[in-house]
């Protein structure tokens, strides 16, 4: 009896771990760069994943993060390095879709779970009043504390083929 709620337990955890969260957009693996070889084991590598913005159409963001390999990384017990860095670029005319925030602590458009419950990889998008750019900062957040490592990417909307950048829809 006690071994059945022990493997439902590991199931559920197994399944949560799993489940990576792209909070309020998909995201779509790009590829991986092996960093460190393992003879048991998947390889040490740099993952890279995009998303589209999902409030701002024709922004597109790429996330690289570290992914631990070995017997631990194969099986998801691993945790991973709390390191990431982001590019976002212009990839079409920018169209806002709905209202985004404008106020100082910005909006989370990515979220992705890095260990069992603890660890998250979040992108944050700040705005910029004064020359409508869009600023993208990558942190992973922990219960407890967050890590000082981090990037930025800006998105400073341009004319695409002629169309300009439609003015920013603001949520004050």
């Amino acid at each position: 009896m006690i071994m059945k709620y022990i493997l439902s337990f590991i199931l559920a955890l197994t399944v949560l771990m799993l489940s990576p969260l792209a909070h309020a957009s998909e995201s779509r693996e790009i590829g991986a760069v092996t960093t460190g070889f393992k003879i048991i084991g998947p390889n040490h590598k740099i993952a890279i994943v995009a998303f589209d913005d999902p409030k701002v159409k024709g922004v597109t963001c790429y996330v690289a993060r570290p992914k631990t390999g070995g017997i631990k990384g194969g099986l998801g017990l691993a945790e991973d390095p709390s390191i990431a860095s982001v590019s976002c670029v212009q990839t079409g005319v920018i169209t806002y879709i709905r209202p985004i925030e404008a106020d100082e602590n910005g909006e989370e458009v990515f979220d992705e779970n890095r260990s069992l419950i603890f660890k998250s990889l979040e992108i944050i998008r700040l705005f910029d009043k004064v020359t409508h750019s869009l600023v993208y900062v990558v942190r992973t957040h922990r219960v407890i504390e967050g890590s000082p490592d981090t990037s930025i990417s800006v998105v400073a909307p341009m004319a695409w083929n002629g169309t300009p950048p439609q003015k920013p829809l603001l949520d004050d």
